[in-house]
């Protein structure tokens, strides 16, 4: 049963984290409610909302649905608990850290690394996208990735890093393969990418909490907008379904916030 629900997960075009997350939620679910019935269910869902934040109870949920649609159980299924948004961005890059970062990167000779954080930042692309981009795709400017549904995201490589990519493979000799490999020459993995840029972080004295993968994605959003206000275009090139997704870039960030705040308020 759990054979054909993995199955049935990547034929979805599901990323590996996804798959892993679905899995996990229904491998606890039937290892600790005796039955699939209304019951159970409710109290699973009284489980989650004790134990987790309303994201992961709803990624959960989710989980749980399309294991109950794949039996025919649809009636079964459980409603989503409202996440409460917040109105500003939380631990996002400055473009400050950003800056100070990449260009640490690059003076100490760390090319690979200063290449992964430049393409986070450059191409919106979400860390299980950037560890897909080949030799081929910098050549060609893009990459187009199929997303659920058969549709396709290009996701589009600046000019400026493209050339500043393309004489570095030169000087490497690589012409052809994954961009970013670690240190056994082959593919890094999403897991080697965030647990490295901790350790950048703390070796420069950055905030850890700004320094993650997809604190990238949202630099990338919100430089884009400041520099190009059409959110229907960046919602496309982020791939986000909806637009509601994108507009949480409309906002400031905590920090951007705090300084409006002591600047404006003086009295």
């Amino acid at each position: 049963m759990l054979q054909k629900y993995e199955a049935l997960l990547r034929r979805g075009n599901m990323s590996e984290n996804s798959v892993s997350a679905y899995m996990y939620a229904v491998r606890f679910y039937l290892d600790h409610y005796p039955a699939i019935d209304k019951k159970n269910l409710l109290a699973y869902k009284g489980f989650l909302l004790e134990n987790y934040k309303p994201r992961t109870v709803n990624l959960r949920i989710l989980a749980i649905n399309k294991f109950l649609q794949m039996l025919k159980k649809e009636r079964l299924c459980l409603k989503t608990v409202k996440v409460q948004q917040k109105n500003f961005l939380e631990n996002v890059i400055s473009n400050a850290d950003y800056n100070f970062l990449k260009n640490q990167l690059k003076q100490d000779g760390n090319l690979a690394w200063y290449f992964v954080v430049r393409y986070l930042a450059a191409t919106g692309a979400r860390v299980s996208e950037l560890i897909q981009i080949k030799i081929e795709h910098v050549q060609l400017g893009y990459f187009d990735l199929y997303t659920k549904g058969g549709k396709i995201r290009r996701l589009y490589i600046p000019k400026i890093l493209q050339r500043e990519t393309l004489e570095y493979l030169k000087e490497q000799r690589r012409t052809s393969g994954y961009l970013f490999l670690n240190r056994f020459g082959v593919r890094i993995s999403v897991r080697g990418i965030s647990q490295q840029l901790k350790n950048y972080a703390k070796k420069y004295g950055i905030n850890k909490k700004v320094v993650y993968p997809h604190s990238f994605r949202h630099r990338y959003a919100k430089n884009f907008l400041e520099k190009f206000s059409d959110i229907a275009l960046l919602a496309d090139l982020m791939g986000h379904e909806s637009i509601e997704t994108t507009r949480i870039y409309l906002r400031r960030t905590a920090s951007e916030q705090r300084a409006i705040v002591d600047k404006v308020v003086t009295w």
